[in-house]
């Protein structure tokens, strides 16, 4: 399997209140088997994580949502926490640059309430997911498979339950993001909107 991820640039999409391991771990992982990662909000500046059920560091953004396009990356990696996601949801920038991962077959991965985005952005119809529990009926009213699992892949959409899950899943998004293109992303997308 290959796992160089060499010249590769991986969008890192967060608000406030995303959960600390979950960008920290995955992005080590990411930038050790040699891509480049951008952290990138709606505003600039700073991010605020939390951890656990506290607050966490702050962290630099590298790019405004407002500069970027997704033609600009490889692959998105969308961190939970219960603040950053419910955000994101509501920022119509945030979900169409999700939505632009799908309509270009790149691989995207979410983690815990990651997933709140990929439902906002009308992708998850017929595919088979996991999240945090809490976000269940959510996937499934928005027409997933949710399964109880610690990483689970649908052709280029890695996705995780929490936190104690994060070898696996860091594992499985070096593996798909090193794939790279999945026309079976842009497909299931097309599939959902009829």
């Amino acid at each position: 399997m290959n796992h160089n991820l060499q010249g590769k640039m991986i969008a890192i999409l967060v608000a406030d209140g995303f959960e600390q391991s979950e960008l920290l771990l995955p992005r080590r992982a990411l930038e050790e088997a040699g891509a480049s990662t951008h952290v990138i909000s709606p505003d600039g500046g700073i991010v605020r994580a939390c951890d656990k059920d506290d607050y966490g560091d702050e962290f630099p953004v590298d790019r405004e949502l407002s500069e970027v396009d997704s033609s600009e990356y490889d692959a998105l990696l969308l961190p939970g926490g219960l603040k950053s996601p419910d955000t994101l949801r509501t920022i119509p920038g945030a979900v169409d640059f999700v939505r632009a991962f799908f309509d270009q077959g790149k691989p995207v991965a979410a983690i815990c309430h990651g997933p709140q985005l990929l439902i906002e952005a009308g992708v998850v119809r017929g595919r088979t997911l996991t999240s945090c529990p809490s976000l269940r009926t959510d996937l499934i009213n928005a027409g997933a498979i949710w399964v109880d699992k610690s990483v689970e892949t649908d052709h280029g959409l890695i996705t995780s339950r929490r936190p104690s899950d994060l070898p696996d899943f860091n594992a499985k998004i070096i593996e798909e993001f090193a794939e790279g293109y999945h026309e079976a992303q842009k497909e299931r997308v097309a599939m959902s909107e009829k």
